[in-house]
């Protein structure tokens, strides 16, 4: 499998040696429970959110990161409609993370049933799935009633799953017997997917380094070499700011594993952020209009932004640099914690980061490189 990569790099450029090979994606979808006894497993997820995004920043391909997209659904909340099967589309594909945070943090439970099949079906119509088989296609359900319940056959959609190369795996919420009798092992099994049982009661604890508080440090000054342009720029600002503060007030371990994600490629903000935007297409600045200007950007010259932005780009690798350093260095002091402690147990964020990185193995992506 370690040439997969090499090999499509090969085969994309013998019959159009011109064509640029597209990026490779990871597709991941997320379908919540939000039943009255779901607010562990959403603190879990809370929680492991930027872990399973640094996970994927992990990977790669060609020596590049795949690029990462998430949608989320939640269902089984008696505030949904029944003839939606209490089933809320929370996100369609989106590369924005922050918007990511945004939704989880505003997620809450009610009493309900919980439609297994009706919601995998309904994620595997609605959204527009890569039709790529280098892409990596996952979708992660996660509850504690039986996977049969409902209008739609978890087998149908199973099938359909299958036809569109998306793999399901499931999480159950309870003891592995209980997963296992009330048929969620066999949902995974069904689309080639993964078990797991975890305690969506238990609260997740960080180990504590002694580089997580210059790692905070660098992610404050890290927002400030964000250029806001365009109308709705100033309220995605006060949104990055706010979804620190949410990682925060979990823990500051959470805030760190968000600097972390902060500080790779799949954290892009080109829609808002001049520095991104003009990352990606240098000609950006020529087509912004003066009502578009952002307070860094009101009354300079087209030369000032380009200096202002160079200025800002390069502040930005550095601090980047700087968080990838100390992040290495955390690693080790983690990794040297964890052989002394044998506790480790599967939770929402662990069981999908794990099946994640198998997964994207097995379709030839590779680990980066220490």
């Amino acid at each position: 499998m370690k040439h997969f990569c090499l090999f499509f790099f090969v085969l994309f450029l013998t019959p159009s040696f011109f064509t640029q090979p597209q990026k490779r994606k990871v597709q991941l979808v997320i379908l919540f429970d939000t039943s009255n006894s779901m607010d562990g497993l959403l603190g879990q997820a809370k929680s492991r959110i930027w872990t399973i995004v640094n996970e994927v920043s992990k990977l790669r391909c060609n020596d590049e990161i795949p690029e990462l997209e998430i949608a989320m659904y939640d269902y089984g909340n008696q505030t949904l409609s029944l003839k939606d099967n209490y089933i809320r589309q929370q996100l369609n594909f989106t590369r924005d993370l922050d918007l990511v945070s945004q939704k989880l943090f505003s997620l809450t439970t009610n009493g309900g049933d919980e439609f297994c099949g009706a919601v995998i079906q309904k994620s595997l119509t609605d959204l527009p799935w890569s039709t790529s088989a280098n892409d990596l296609k996952l979708i992660y359900i996660a509850g504690n009633e039986p996977f049969n319940q409902g209008p739609v056959a978890y087998k149908e959609a199973c099938t359909l799953a299958k036809n569109k190369g998306v793999i399901i795996s499931t999480i159950f919420c309870g003891s592995y017997d209980e997963g296992v009798r009330s048929f969620w092992q066999d949902g995974a099994i069904c689309s080639g997917g993964d078990f797991f049982n975890i305690n969506s009661d238990k609260a997740i604890t960080y180990i504590a380094t002694p580089y997580d508080s210059l790692i905070q440090t660098y992610n404050w000054q890290l927002n400030g070499t964000y250029v806001n342009y365009r109308k709705s720029s100033a309220d995605r600002k006060k949104r990055q700011i706010q979804e620190d503060q949410n990682a925060k007030n979990l823990d500051k371990g959470v805030l760190v594993e968000r600097a972390i994600a902060k500080g790779s490629a799949n954290y892009f903000n080109g829609e808002w952020d001049l520095v991104d935007a003009m990352a990606q297409d240098s000609t950006v600045l020529s087509s912004l209009k003066p009502e578009e200007m952002g307070d860094d950007l009101v009354g300079k010259s087209e030369e000032e932004i380009k200096v202002l932005i160079k200025e800002k780009t390069a502040e930005r690798e550095k601090i980047q640099n700087e968080i990838t350093k100390l992040n290495e260095k955390r690693v080790i002091y983690l990794n040297q914690q964890a052989q002394q402690s044998n506790n480790a147990k599967d939770d929402f964020g662990t069981a999908v980061s794990v099946s994640l990185r198998k997964n994207a193995l097995a379709l030839g992506f590779e680990k980066a490189k220490d």
